[in-house]
């Protein structure tokens, strides 16, 4: 078994299901973390023997290979936060998980206010840093409702990537989903998870976006179905998928499932419906 040893502090933390690692980094910073009872600092490594607590709790440490966390799949409604808390009193998407007993749901991403769909969540830190990290390389598709004449240029320039403000973005993959009149569905995939990337990439041209839901992140499916507000946690079969996805090895450790299940996985993935081969 492979020990801690010299592991970042908020590597570590992040496995110990209290948070994702930039939210651990922000807990470091903020003072809320000891190590051997000193305050802890951003740059700390820590070992197998540290005494760690984190706002004056002790936190268990975990070997890298001793653990594996719990994934759900949430199908969010529109006009929900993907925060914790919202200063205006908006509902948030943690308030329909259920209890995750000494751990805590940590959000694979976020989707805006206004747009619904998939929404993955996990206990275990570092595999939601892995899912969200530029270097995995993740397919993200959604299906979305385009106001506008929307002509061939427009759909050339899209796959062919323009430039956005933070940068060069494109869609990997644009099929047509039909319509009629000034609305018209389309499926797109994006690789990276900047904010509003989908919207602005069709506001580039143009053109407005009325309705968004994504329905895939990787080889995960929006299970047909699970109605907008449920959640399904998956088997242990499907989150050892999600950890080869993210390049963890997966471990052969159960874990009880949360006896509510609104739906049953969709089966083996297939790729965008970009007329790219299944599998």
């Amino acid at each position: 078994m492979n020990d801690m040893s010299d592991e970042k502090l908020q590597k570590v933390l992040a496995r110990a299901g209290l948070g994702s690692r930039r939210e651990m980094e922000r807990a470091i910073a903020d003072g809320r973390v000891t190590v051997d009872g000193k305050k802890a600092t951003l740059g700390d490594r820590v070992s197998e023997e540290a005494r760690v607590a984190l706002d004056g709790r002790q936190v268990k440490l975990t070997p890298p290979d001793s653990v594996r966390g719990r994934v759900l799949i949430y199908n969010k409604p529109d006009n929900e936060i993907c925060s914790r808390k919202d200063p205006e009193g908006r509902r948030s998407v943690f308030e329909s998980l259920p209890r995750a007993r000494g751990e805590r749901w940590i959000s694979v991403g976020r989707l805006d206010f206004t747009t619904s769909g998939l929404l993955l969540f996990t206990t275990d830190g570092e595999l939601a840093n892995r899912l969200m990290h530029p270097s995995s390389v993740i397919e993200r598709e959604y299906l979305c409702r385009v106001m506008g004449q929307t002509k061939e240029e427009n759909l050339k320039a899209l796959v062919d990537g323009v430039l956005l403000d933070d940068g060069v973005a494109r869609f990997t993959d644009i099929v047509d989903g039909g319509g009629e009149g000034i609305n018209h569905w389309f499926y797109v995939v994006i690789m990276e998870g900047r904010n509003r990337e989908v919207r602005r990439l069709w506001e580039s041209q143009g053109l407005q976006v009325n309705r968004l839901k994504r329905v895939r992140y990787g080889n995960i499916f929006l299970p047909p179905k699970l109605k907008a507000g449920q959640w399904m946690e998956l088997p242990a079969e499907d989150v050892n998928k999600v950890y080869e996805m993210a390049g963890l090895a997966p471990v052969n450790k159960k874990t009880k499932v949360a006896k509510k299940q609104d739906a049953k996985p969709r089966g083996k993935a297939v790729r965008c419906r970009a007329g790219r081969k299944q599998r």
